[in-house]
Parts: C-alpha cells; structure tokens; sequence
C-alpha cells in the first residue's frame, strides 16, 4: 500500500465525514477567473489632455507676457527718470527746487517704478520749511512732489542772528525774499530740545490770539517777547494809550485776554499816577504790581517814576482784579547784578497815631493848702 493512501485512511478515520464535506468547496473548489478589462483610448480622453495642454500652454504664455512687460517697465528707457524737469514741484515758496532735486538725484536713469517713493517722501519732510510732502508716480516716468510750506509766526534773535520760527518751534533760516512783520522772540534756541521749545512757542501763540481777541491789531504793538521762563512771558508792548514808553509786562503762563484787558483799563491811570510806568506784574490773582523793578541806567535819569502814588482800581467784567500801585524798588545795584525776586506785596503809607490818654485823668500832685492869717 502506498503512503498516500495510508495516510487518506487516517484522516478519514480521525476527522468525521461532516467536517471534511464542508471544509471540501472552500479549498478544493476551482475559482472563477476574474477577468480584466482594459480600458481604450477613446474620445473623451482626447478632450481631457487636450484641456490640460491648452492651460498649460496658455499658463507659460501669460508668463512670458508678464515678465517681458516688467523688464520693459523696469529697464525700458521711456520709464527713466533722465532728467531733472521730470521733477515735477508744487506747493512751494519758500523751499527751493534744488533742495528736492538733490533728493531725487540717486534716482537719476532709474525706473520710476524702482524709486521709494515712501523714503523720499521722508527726506522731503526733514528739510526745515516743509511741515508735510505727498510724493507720486506720474507714468510713463515723471514724478511729481507737492508740499505744504511752514507758516512763521515771529522772528528769533539767537546771539547775533536773526531766524524766524513757527507755532511748533520749528526754527526756519530767513529766504531771500520775503517781507514779514513779526515780534522778536528771545529765550529759545536750537540747542533747546524740541518738544521744549514747542510748549514755550504754544504759549506766545496762545498770548498773540488773546490779545487780539480784546483789540484788533494789538499784535502790532507787541515788539518783544522774552520766552525764557517757561512760567512767565513777559512781552515788551509799545504804543498802547496812556503809555508813551514802552512797557514791560510779565504775563505769566495763562489767562493772557482777561490780563491785557485789565492792562487797556488801568494803563492810563497808573501813568498819571506813577508819572511813568516801566513795567508791570499781572502775574498775581488779586493785585498788580505796578513799577516792580526799574533799570539801573533809567533810574538816576528819571526818578519821577519812583514816586508811589495810590491808583484806584478799575475792574472788568471777565475778571475781578484788584489794582494795588506799589513804591518800585530801589536800583542800587550794577547792571550785571541779579534782578531781585517780585513779591506780591503792595507797600501802604505808614501813618503815625498819637496815643491817646484818659479822659478827665486825675492828678496826683498834692493840692497846696491856704492858710489863713
């Protein structure tokens, strides 16, 4: 007997039939062949590839077109700043064309589409008389820049020189053309910090407006203003009526319309009264200080204004100030001496009392007494 057969009989006599019936299909039985199918070329193939050639072709033209027209615009000599009448400059009167063009010097023969407008807007903005600049391509290749001048409001004296300077404290070299009609400042320099400078420059503004409010042209009497202390403007007025001379007048830091007002009102008086009036304290809420200092040349060559004389006081509507004239100071000293520190203090006439006595007082001599002979 063959092994295979052998070992046929001993499977069958160890597994049931039932078992190896069903367990027959599932390994012995033939399987279906599955059939593949090849899919052909057809029709709608064709479409497909020939959309996605299309795009593609259409892609890489659009891009040749786009980078042929920036290297035209970016190389082309028709895009060139060539030369400087392509600079086109607005707004100006004071700034100087040279002073743009030598901005736009590095742009020479380059694209107007390479230049940084923003930066150049900049370096527009940092010369002295531009406050604001709008700088803007003009195709094919000019460039045109527009700016807003500064406005000065006063002139500046800075040792031997004469400046002007605007609201801002900006300070601004003097044009060669130009006529103006401005107060001089003092007190302020470009050694000064910036942000400094503008606080002070606010307040003489703010003192310009206010006074005008009260007299119209009253900026013209307005001569000098010394900014020095940054709590107290004190503006050197002439021409006002009553007054004759010049007058010095500390104004303080505020309240510059009710001042000049109560100033107008009194001015008179105080001259008639003091017979001149050199300067005056408007500084103090309740009093005024008529004559607080006097120049030491002025005083031995007019010692009628040393005279204290009492001045009614006037009060206006807007601001209830008392009127106090006080005896100046006494100028003994040198003309490089330190001016002596402004008291509120007004100076009243000493008067002299008797002191009184009893009534009917009684006296302690002994009486003599009579004899009688």
């Amino acid at each position: 007997m063959k092994r295979s057969e052998k070992l046929k009989r001993i499977d069958a006599e160890a597994y049931p039939q039932e078992s190896l019936a069903e367990e027959e299909p599932r390994y012995l039985r033939r399987q279906k062949p599955v059939e593949i199918r090849r899919r052909k070329f057809g029709k709608k193939a064709w479409k497909t590839y020939f959309r996605v050639a299309l795009a593609v072709l259409a892609a890489a033209l659009a891009g040749s077109v786009i980078f042929a027209a920036g290297n035209f615009l970016l190389t082309s000599p028709r895009m060139a700043l060539a030369s400087p009448g392509l600079v086109e400059l607005s707004g100006n009167h004071f700034v100087s064309r040279a002073s743009i063009l030598e901005i736009f010097a590095a742009d020479r023969g380059r694209s107007v589409l390479r230049i940084p407008l923003a930066k150049r807007r900049a370096q527009v903005e940092e010369l002295p008389w531009v406050e604001r600049a709008t700088v803007r391509r003009a195709l094919p290749n000019r460039i045109e820049v527009n700016v807003v001048e500064r406005t000065p409001v006063a002139f500046l004296r800075e040792g031997a020189n004469l400046f002007l300077v605007d609201g801002e404290g900006q300070i601004l070299d003097r044009p060669l053309e130009g006529d103006f009609h401005f107060p001089v400042v003092t007190g302020i320099s470009s050694a000064m910090p910036r942000d400094e400078r503008a606080r002070r420059m606010k307040m003489m503004v703010d003192f310009l407006g206010g006074i005008q409010q009260v007299r119209a042209g009253a900026q013209e009497s307005v001569s000098e203003i010394d900014l020095s202390d940054a709590d107290d403007l004190q503006a050197t007025l002439a021409g006002l009526q009553g007054a004759p001379d010049a007058v010095l007048v500390h104004f303080g830091n505020g309240g510059f319309h009710d001042k000049f007002q109560v100033l107008l009102n009194n001015i008179g008086q105080w001259e008639a009264a003091a017979g001149r009036v050199a300067s005056v304290d408007l500084r103090f809420e309740h009093e005024v200080v008529v004559n607080p200092e006097t120049s030491s040349s002025a005083a031995p060559s007019r010692p009628a204004a040393a005279k204290p004389v009492a001045v009614k006081p006037v009060v206006t509507k807007r601001a209830a100030v008392k009127q106090v004239a006080t005896k100046p100071v006494a100028s003994a000293r040198l003309a490089g001496d330190a001016k002596p520190k402004l008291k509120p203090v007004a100076q009243r006439p000493i008067t002299h009392a008797r002191p009184r006595t009893a009534p009917h007082a009684k006296s302690h001599r002994p009486k003599k007494r009579r004899t009688t002979r």
